[in-house]
């Protein structure tokens, strides 16, 4: 059976600088900041007080107060972007096949709040087992695609892919694969996270993974800057419709773009360091040009995984030179985490959004808080410092790495 080949279709964004794709992008262009102070908990005590939390979301917009108890946060941004994703899609479920229809979504941890609210309840107590019955469900990160299926009755393929910073990522290669080989038409994918949480902020800043920069934290996400001192926990999630091409075009649909490859890779090297010579950040690139059968020279942008840590920054745009040669001073680099934080789970969704409008409008988002050059990072690459820049986008590429060692890419090109 001949790969058929894979669209994406409808985009949803829920973000801590935009609650829409059209509000995302125009964060994005504007080169905004998502971080600021804490406001879902008392962090005055924490080393880092401050994250890019959604603005201004009520679920209750949404959804009606008693469904939105019975889910964790991760969970009500998934049914939110995804929604958002299907409108846009133009989808009319009812004249599809729904068996045919799924979702595969990312999710690096899932309920972390309902997790840590339940246990903190129960320490607070006299020993006395006092669960909530929807702590289970509410805390499975699987459950997210589950209940996107539920809402809108797919029957199709349907799980979780959970490789912590690269989930999402690894959820749109699972997709790819699986319409490639016939398993579904369409499948709902991206993903979701919502890890600013006591434990959350905690558990990072007790690995001194998180910047500290509490005096300033609009511009504490500084990827590739002299003195990056750690990644801002983001949170959100990104939806997109994965479709078999000839599937959206029999339907009309609007084609963003299209998903030509993936790749995958580990560094098999540290828990949570990745390798410094950058060899799993080189090979899951090389993979997924192969598997897209497009050349290095042909790739437009690349969307770093670029964290703002001291370490992996200097990794993956060693990487980048490895793999790209000379061409790599022809690329526009960009990290969007500079603006949004790092969404784990969700980062892939959202930074694939951004690489697919990137080709959309032909202008690539920028990189901002830059200040001071790091000697071991190649000045002579393009990282779209400060302000957009406008310039014909056919193939973008999309990094994420996860604790692990995991690493996933995407790359998009132009519908032609």
């Amino acid at each position: 059976m001949k790969p058929r080949r894979v669209v994406i279709t409808g985009l949803g964004a829920l973000t801590p600088i935009g609650n829409t794709l059209p509000e995302y992008w125009e964060g994005l262009l504007s080169g905004i900041s998502g971080a600021a102070p804490i406001t879902l908990f008392d962090a005055s005590k924490f080393k880092t007080q401050f994250a890019c939390e959604l603005k201004k979301f009520d679920p209750l917009n949404h959804m009606d107060r008693k469904e939105a108890r019975k889910y964790d946060r991760f969970a009500q941004y998934a049914l939110v972007s995804a929604q958002e994703a299907v409108n846009d899609s133009g989808l009319v479920f009812e004249k599809e096949d729904l068996d045919r229809i799924g979702v595969i979504w990312g999710a690096g941890i899932g309920g972390l709040e309902t997790f840590q609210n339940e246990v903190l309840n129960f320490a607070s107590g006299d020993g006395t087992p006092r669960f909530n019955p929807f702590f289970i469900p509410k805390m499975i990160a699987d459950i997210a695609p589950g209940l996107i299926s539920i809402k809108h009755g797919l029957r199709g393929p349907n799980f979780t892919t959970v490789s912590a910073c690269a989930s999402s990522a690894n959820a749109l290669v699972d997709s790819l694969n699986y319409i490639r080989m016939g398993y579904a038409d369409v499948l709902v994918s991206g993903g979701s996270e919502a890890a600013i949480t006591i434990a959350g902020i905690g558990g990072f800043n007790g690995m001194h993974a998180l910047s500290t920069r509490n005096d300033d934290p609009t511009s504490a996400s500084r990827p590739f800057d002299k003195d990056r001192d750690g990644f801002v926990l983001g949170e959100g999630a990104g939806a997109l419709i994965v479709e078999e091409y000839e599937h959206a075009k029999s339907r009309g649909a609007k084609i963003y773009a299209e998903l030509a490859g993936g790749g995958l890779s580990a560094d098999a090297h540290h828990m949570t360091a990745p390798h410094p010579e950058g060899i799993g950040a080189k090979r899951v690139m090389l993979n997924c040009l192969k598997d897209a059968n497009i050349k290095p020279e042909e790739v437009d942008t690349i969307n770093m995984h670029g964290t703002s840590t001291p370490l992996g920054d200097i990794a993956e745009t060693n990487a980048v030179i490895s793999v790209f040669g000379e061409h790599a001073y022809n690329i526009n680099i960009n990290s969007t985490k500079s603006m949004t934080g790092h969404l784990l789970g969700a980062a892939g969704a959202i930074e694939s959004i951004a690489s697919i409008m990137a080709i959309q409008n032909n202008i690539v988002p920028p990189t901002i808080n830059h200040q001071t050059n790091d000697d071991q990072i190649d000045s002579k690459i393009n990282f779209t410092f400060a302000k957009p820049q406008k310039r014909k986008v056919n193939v973008a590429l999309s990094n994420t790495f996860g604790f692990g060692g995991h690493n996933a890419c995407v790359i998009f090109k132009k519908i032609s």
